[in-house]
């Protein structure tokens, strides 16, 4: 009588049995290991194996709670989750490895193991203030949702009298590059002739979209700072510096993002 073999994990169905069913990439970054972009090149560079098999499958189907993957031979196992925010200072760009040489927001964390750690969202080069990063890549993935409704706050200073009027016209919305681009609150902070500083909610962010909101209303935006996301706020966390989240503002984190 034929013997059947035992099933292997690409063999089962996604979502299958118990434990975490995922793609071999997505396993690698939901462990916390590498971004899946850089699972992929690992996984085609035959460096990774799963059960002491190596494998290219990029289709390729694991349990994340019963099969051994490991890279270059080292078991890859789930890292303690982090989560820190970073006052990240004007001329960093947001990027782990810049391929120009520029200084990026990881020359800012010091001596923190930030092998597996990744910014939720962008400031470009010119912006400053709030970055959350973390490893634990669902709720980063979620908390960039624009389902999630996670209000981002700017204080911003641009070149000009800036009234009431002009806000109401940020919150209508403005046509900018073919978009329609809208802020969920728009508030006048201070002031005068030649410069202001405004108060600016997005609930989704576009790319540098404040910067071209104000551009297509004629100013000039000389600062742009964020100082929340949600209820995590900036308070008085001195440029450049990065402290870990509480307790409290991880728990509010995930209770947003429904973990």
């Amino acid at each position: 009588m034929r013997q059947r073999r035992a099933p292997t994990a690409r063999d089962r169905e996604p979502g299958a049995g118990a434990g975490k069913r995922v793609t071999l990439a997505r396993a690698l970054s939901k462990l916390g290991y590498c971004s899946r972009t850089q699972a992929e090149r690992l996984i085609g560079e035959g460096r990774v194996s799963v059960a002491n098999r190596t494998t290219t499958d990029l289709s390729l189907w694991v349990d994340i709670d019963k099969d051994r993957i490991a890279v270059d031979g080292v078991p890859v196992t789930a890292e303690a989750k982090l989560y820190l925010m970073l006052n990240k200072p004007r001329g960093l760009v947001t990027t782990r490895e810049d391929p120009d040489g520029r200084p990026t927001v990881f020359d800012c964390l010091g001596e923190v193991d930030a092998r597996f750690l990744s910014p939720v969202g962008r400031l470009d080069k010119a912006s400053e203030g709030l970055l959350l990063f973390t490893n634990h890549t669902v709720l980063a993935q979620r908390l960039l949702d624009p389902a999630t409704h996670l209000g981002k706050v700017y204080h911003v200073q641009v070149r000009g009298h800036f009234d009431e009027a002009t806000a109401a016209r940020m919150t209508e919305g403005v046509v900018e590059g073919g978009e329609m681009l809208k802020a969920r609150r728009v508030r006048p902070l201070r002031g005068g002739e030649k410069n202001s500083w405004i108060e600016v909610e997005l609930e989704e962010g576009r790319n540098r979209q404040i910067r071209r909101m104000l551009e297509a209303l004629g100013f000039e935006c000389l600062r742009l700072l964020r100082v929340s996301i949600g209820e995590i706020r900036l308070g008085d966390l001195p440029k450049g510096a990065s402290r870990p989240l509480t307790e409290e503002e991880i728990l509010y984190l995930k209770r947003r993002t429904g973990l």
